[in-house]
């Protein structure tokens, strides 16, 4: 992927390293202590690090109680110094770039950046604490993403998903749970996962959100190369791989070796590459309407 050579967003936050938000504390509000030790031990069992089991847990999920935590003092934005941070800041960079124009044109709705959020460890947000575990994910309560980039790393080295597209899909795909925020669909998903006569009624919802963050982060990816040409020969392929890796069905078969669709929170594998080459092949918004079909 083509990178290098594009502007840099002033739109981070950088905590990396910062103490007084390493210590920050809360609820994770998306999964259960319970839950994160079972798959903590489920990931130490198989050789699968817990992040990629957990890994993409986004506090979607978190909106849906109605409680707005405290979000850590935010720090002075800017691009940052180090190659990862510059990696990160000319993504989004581009993601800004593309959705400015792409989000009126398409949606008449004006497009309002999200910040990214860089931490090690654990930091804190609106949405309560955001810890490395919980993989990158979008808080909708301070329409942010965060994002503790060893999770790339795990990516790598665990699942072979790396390459700079596939890491481009990642941080693209929260910033489709912010064009979703902005369009007004998470405020509706909220209202239906609390309705929702049953658990597995409300997963339903939550995967039907996450595959259309899937299909955005494909719009965006058609949009950025019909502008700048930066895909490159395996790139979507790579992105490709990485969706695949981070299916539900994949993630619990490895686990506990059987898949239960009614737990799913975010979508097969075969469902998450679906999606994403929709919104690639489309490069339209109204092709990622997840909730009719």
């Amino acid at each position: 992927m083509k990178w290098e050579d594009f502007r840099q967003s002033d739109n981070v936050e950088d905590r990396r390293g910062d103490t007084q938000y390493a210590s920050a504390g809360g609820s994770s509000g998306h999964l259960g202590l319970g839950a994160m030790v079972i798959l903590g031990l489920i990931g130490y069992a198989f050789g699968i690090d817990p992040r990629l089991l957990i890994g993409g847990a986004e506090m979607v999920s978190q909106v849906t109680s109605g409680r707005q935590q405290q979000a850590a003092p935010s720090k002075p934005m800017g691009a940052p110094k180090d190659q990862m941070g510059h990696f990160v800041s000319a993504v989004l960079a581009e993601n800004e770039d593309v959705w400015k124009d792409v989000l009126p044109a398409q949606a008449n709705v004006r497009f309002v950046p999200a910040p990214v959020v860089l931490f090690n460890g654990q930091t804190r947000s609106a949405c309560g604490a955001a810890q490395s575990a919980m993989g990158p994910f979008y808080c909708p309560e301070d329409r942010k993403i965060y994002l503790d980039t060893s999770f790339f790393n795990d990516m790598k080295n665990k699942f072979g998903g790396g390459g700079d597209f596939a890491y481009a899909y990642v941080i693209s795909h929260e910033m489709g749970h912010h064009i979703q925020n902005l369009l007004g669909i998470l405020p509706k998903a909220q209202a239906a996962q609390q309705n929702a006569s049953s658990k597995a009624q409300a997963n339903a919802i939550s995967v039907r959100v996450e595959l259309q963050a899937d299909c955005l982060a494909g719009v965006w990816a058609a949009n950025a190369n019909e502008k700048w040409q930066v895909i490159e020969e395996g790139d979507v392929e790579k992105a490709i791989n990485t969706a695949q890796s981070i299916g539900d069905d994949r993630l619990q078969k490895a686990g506990r070796g059987y898949a239960v669709p009614d737990s799913f929170t975010h979508g097969s594998s075969a469902q998450r590459v679906q999606w994403l080459e929709r919104g690639l092949q489309s490069g339209k918004i109204s092709s990622c309407n997840t909730f009719s079909q």
